[in-house]
C-alpha cells in the first residue's frame, strides 16, 4: 500500500483522488478483515472488569500508534517530494533514506500491535 502511494505521489497526475482512494480502500479492506476477529475476543475479554480495561488499551495502543505512524509517514513522504520537485537530480540520494524512514516509522505502529498483543494475551 506504502509504495503503491509513493508511486502516485511521484507520478503526480492524480496525486489527490487517487491517493484519497487507495487510502479508503485500505482502511476498508484493513477493517473488515480484522474487524470480525477482534470483536468476538473483545466481547471475551469484556466477561470480567480487568480484561475490560486491556481492551481498552489494546485499542488505544493500536489506535495511537497508528495514528501517529501515519501522520509522521504523511509528513517524511511529503517533505521528500517537495524536496525532490525542487530539485529533480536529487531524487536517487532523497529515495533511499526516504524509505528507511519510512520502515522505521512502520516499526513504531509494529511495536503498538506487539504490546496491544501482549495486553490482550495476559488476561
Amino acid at each position: 500500500m506504502g509504495i503503491i502511494f509513493l508511486y502516485v505521489l511521484y507520478k503526480g497526475e492524480f496525486m489527490k483522488k487517487t491517493t484519497i482512494l487507495l487510502s479508503l480502500i485500505g482502511l476498508f479492506l484493513t477493517s473488515s478483515l480484522f474487524g470480525t476477529e477482534g470483536a468476538a475476543q473483545i466481547q471475551e475479554l469484556a466477561k470480567n472488569d480487568l480484561g475490560k480495561w486491556a481492551a481498552i488499551a489494546a485499542a488505544l495502543a493500536i489506535g495511537l500508534s497508528v495514528l501517529g505512524a501515519a501522520a509522521a509517514q504523511g509528513r517524511a513522504g511529503a517533505a521528500a517530494l517537495e524536496g525532490i520537485t525542487r530539485n529533480p537530480g536529487s531524487s536517487k540520494a532523497v529515495f533511499v533514506p526516504m524509505l528507511l524512514v519510512l520502515a522505521l516509522i512502520e516499526s513504531l505502529a509494529i511495536y503498538g500491535l506487539i504490546i496491544a498483543f501482549s495486553l490482550v494475551g495476559k488476561f
